[in-house]
């Protein structure tokens, strides 16, 4: 088991590692968040023109008790199915870019395993 100083020499080290930096940090943090925002847009926009066309024809709210619970649920559906896929295809889309450009995957997403087999 790791002591906890040794914990936090991984976790300085994992933010200082040769190649990586805090500034990279805070560009994927950055490069992530707005991918992630901009995709989640867009995946709204998607379903109000999917559910414009194939639902009842007009906007739903699914958390309002007049409407039909079947017209609810699947609105959240669509909804959650667009979301997810939006921001799971933005975050790929990012971390690509920010590899290219970087030489190595952001350290959001590289694990604590990987980083303690580096230094040992």
């Amino acid at each position: 088991m790791l002591s906890t100083h040794r914990v936090g020499e991984l976790l300085v080290h994992r933010i200082y590692a040769k190649g990586r930096s805090a500034v990279g940090n805070m560009v994927w943090k950055i490069l992530g968040t707005g991918s992630t925002i901009v995709a989640g847009i867009v995946a709204n926009k998607v379903v109000s023109v999917v559910w414009s066309r194939f639902g009842s024809g007009e906007d739903i709210d699914p958390n309002n008790p007049e409407n039909p619970i079947g017209e609810a649920i699947a609105f959240a559906a669509l909804a959650g199915l667009a979301m997810g896929l939006a921001r799971t295809m933005a975050t790929r889309q990012a971390a690509s870019f920010y590899k290219k450009s970087s030489g190595h995957l952001p350290d959001a997403m590289v694990g604590l395993k990987g980083e303690i087999d580096k230094v040992s």
